[in-house]
């Protein structure tokens, strides 16, 4: 919902820095391994019992290499399997952060957390499935930015998901309750994008 906004804030900074950090040498891959690295970081000091600042910090490290690796690909050359292996850290990250709960306190974590993750793996489904489609269609967008894969609109994006990420890392006593709630956000959103690709592709 907020990510359409949040392109036209960030996408001029974005693109000074890609094209610095292409300067220096730096590979769009990499960059993006980077970022999952630091977001991976995260998810352990999460699961180890840690919270607050560092958590924080590193989730936001890792995010913002993962908005400086789709810039540094438009100042070097774009390449299919540089968005595919984008989306696929992505993923990646964003189930990092409900295990990291689950593990770290199982008895009152495990069931949010496995509902979160399920909401996750459906509405991951649902885009992936929706791009696909419109790839099938010659569909092209930029609302959310220069993307290798179609980004449909939805409730909950990558903007409210690191929102969500931040105030479990702050708060870790309150993990369970919003993790209910964010998934059942999640799955919102997973049905008004099947029902738009009834509407669209049907």
């Amino acid at each position: 919902m907020l990510d359409g906004m949040m392109r036209g804030v960030i996408d001029a900074p974005m693109n000074r820095g890609g094209r610095w950090l292409a300067a220096l040498g730096a590979s769009a891959n990499g960059v993006t391994l980077v970022g999952l690295g630091l977001g991976l970081m995260a998810a352990a000091v999460l699961a180890f019992g840690g919270s607050g600042l560092p958590a924080l910090a590193l989730i936001l490290a890792g995010r913002l290499a993962d908005g400086l690796d789709g810039a540094v690909a438009r100042a070097t050359g774009k390449s299919d399997f540089g968005g595919y292996l984008d989306i696929t850290c992505d993923f990646a990250f964003y189930g990092s952060i409900p295990l990291a709960f689950v593990l770290r306190d199982p008895s009152m974590n495990g069931v949010a957390g496995a509902f979160l993750l399920a909401s996750f793996y459906l509405n991951g489904a649902s885009f992936l499935g929706y791009a696909i489609l419109a790839a099938k269609r010659g569909m092209e967008t930029a609302a959310r930015g220069d993307k290798s894969l179609y980004f449909t609109a939805g409730l909950m994006e990558g903007t409210e998901t690191i929102l969500w990420f931040l105030t479990m890392a702050l708060w870790p006593v309150w993990f369970a309750t919003m993790a209910w709630v964010f998934g059942g956000l999640c799955l919102i959103t997973a049905v008004a994008r099947i029902l738009l690709a009834r509407r669209v592709f049907g």
